[in-house]
């Protein structure tokens, strides 16, 4: 992409506002392989997107506090149960102390379950469309938890499969304020035609450098 720093004078800033390459590396993290993110349980993709839906807008503390009694309520997280989550388990969890009492978030646990109930029925679960899902195109990825999903959008999805072991990038702001500097986009790219162009410049630092979106995400972070 014309204009934009290769990847290399990038992390080159980097490491000098991390006081070297050693210690730039301790702080990078690295994706899992696509066998291990295939092994994953349904039930731990829905759980993983339920506490970044809570943690959403809200004190991520107070979630992990009160996330044995979220297991507990959902069942496991159990994908077939939640998806056919009944207005009578609906009411009970809007009463339940042992969780943060949300009713659209509580809502969206069903919506979610359905989705990767979906997913599974194509793909043989959900952690396999994961991870076969190509890496040259992971916007889409991210455009289908958007669409098909419920409160996916924005930095949740992006989140919950960077903790899940995702190979991914997430826009966060010092991620943006890195590819507005490159050049890349001029703000936080909410459409189609921006992720596009996000996703291309990725695509370009991957080629150049042979590292995960994950290092190469990380890294633009900590150059701003």
């Amino acid at each position: 992409m014309a204009g934009m720093r290769s990847f290399a004078e990038i992390y080159e800033i980097a490491a000098d506002r991390k006081g070297g390459e050693d210690v730039l590396e301790s702080l990078l993290d690295r994706p899992k392989s696509p066998d291990e993110l295939a092994a994953i349980p349904d039930d731990r993709w829905l759980a993983k997107f339920t506490q970044m839906i809570f943690n959403s807008g809200f004190n991520w503390k107070v979630v992990e506090a009160k996330w044995p009694g979220f297991e507990e309520a959902f069942a496991g997280f159990d994908v077939g149960r939640c998806s056919m989550m009944d207005d009578d388990w609906f009411d009970a969890l809007l009463k339940d102390t042992g969780i943060v009492r949300h009713g659209a978030k509580i809502r969206s646990v069903r919506d979610n379950a359905v989705m990767l109930r979906d997913l599974a029925d194509h793909h043989g679960s959900a952690g396999r469309c994961f991870a076969e899902w190509p890496r040259e195109n992971y916007a889409g990825l991210l455009e289908l938890l958007k669409k098909r999903g419920n409160r996916l959008g924005g930095n949740t999805g992006a989140y919950a499969l960077r903790f899940m072991g995702v190979d991914s990038f997430i826009p966060s702001q010092d991620v943006v304020a890195r590819l507005v500097a490159e050049g890349v986009i001029d703000k936080p790219p909410t459409s189609k035609t921006a992720m596009a162009r996000v996703q291309s410049a990725f695509n370009e630092w991957a080629a150049e450098s042979g590292r995960s979106f994950t290092e190469i995400s990380r890294v633009l972070a900590m150059s701003v």
